[in-house]
């Protein structure tokens, strides 16, 4: 322990350095990068200053999908309720770039380069979940995307076929590209926490990343099953019981999720990544390439009503529901 802090000590990680060092270290090595001697590096999206948390953004990486849809955020980080005066839906031209689900205001082209606002609107895909939104009954063809830090959005797409096709898409991105997650943080508390989910893309093979995704799900399943066989004193209340059904929730989400990994990988999903933007739910194999410049449909604007404001459940479990 002591030759690894003196080791960091001396050697600070790049995303742990000030900003200030982190200017003087640019501004020396400038020689060296006109030089060519250095490789281009992938950019980020966020301002965390860890790049385990924030959002590769790849000029060069492959087009999954382009499509109009419709947004609603239903839950911020962590699961918290998004505040009324911004669950509205606002239309945009999705791009499905690498591990990225760009939101544009304007229709894909590749040779223009993404606006901030662009940039500030794109989603993670890395260790999400898509799924139709079953309990959502307000508007069709939706479906619900939780990312890796429990954001919840709303997307309405233009059919139902179009909608089954983008969660298809999102599941297979996230399947193959997701790096193995790390532990989960240690304190002196037992309060717990949910493992850090690395934005970066994973370097197994399919094979390793299906045999990775198998582990996690016997881990998780194994998990689960000895966390209901200990449930909470019936006369317990407040943050133990709380805290309880939270790690049943994110246990059974997790499972949920692997189960969708593994499945695709088995069948392959490369053809699904490859084939046409009318994929059927079956992954089956198809020949044809998407068509990244199809006529756009005619986006129709979305009027809110008063009736939205207590649309759709809470991800987090109500700390009123019974305990099983």
């Amino acid at each position: 322990l002591q030759a690894l802090y003196n080791s960091i000590k001396n050697e600070k990680l790049e995303w742990a350095v000030d900003e200030e060092e982190k200017k003087k270290s640019h501004s020396d090595g400038t020689d060296e990068k006109d030089n060519g001697s250095q490789t281009k590096a992938v950019s980020r999206i966020g301002n965390s200053n860890n790049p385990f948390l924030d959002i590769p953004h790849d000029p060069n990486a492959a087009v999954y999908k382009t499509g109009f849809l419709a947004r609603k955020s239903h839950a911020d980080m962590d699961g918290k309720k998004t505040p009324r005066g911004k669950r509205g839906w606002k239309t945009f031209y999705a791009v499905l770039k690498g591990t990225v689900l760009y939101l544009q205001k304007d229709e894909y082209k590749p040779e223009k380069a993404l606006s901030e606002d662009d940039l500030k609107n794109a989603v993670s895909v890395h260790h999400a979940l898509a799924s139709k939104a079953t309990d959502y009954e307000k508007k069709p063809n939706v479906l619900k995307l939780k990312t890796a830090d429990w954001r919840v959005l709303l997307f309405q797409a233009q059919s139902q076929e179009e909608m089954q096709t983008w969660i298809n898409k999102i599941n297979c991105v996230a399947a193959v590209f997701s790096a193995p997650p790390f532990p989960a943080a240690i304190g002196s508390q037992k309060k717990f926490s949910r493992p850090l989910l690395p934005a970066t893309t994973t370097k197994l093979s399919q094979d390793e990343q299906l045999k990775s995704h198998e582990a996690k799900l016997k881990q998780i399943s194994t998990e689960l099953a000895e966390h209901r066989s200990y449930p909470p004193d019936k006369k317990l209340k407040g943050k133990e019981v709380d805290d309880y059904k939270l790690k049943d929730h994110y246990l059974e989400f997790e499972k949920n999720r692997y189960e969708i990994y593994v499945g695709l990988l088995k069948e392959g999903v490369k053809e699904l990544l490859s084939g046409g933007e009318n994929d059927a739910p079956g992954l089956k194999k198809s020949h044809s390439s998407p068509s990244l410049n199809q006529e756009s449909p005619v986006s129709a604007k979305v009027k809110r009503n008063v009736s939205e404001r207590k649309d759709y459940r809470p991800e987090t479990p109500s700390i009123k529901q019974k305990v099983t």
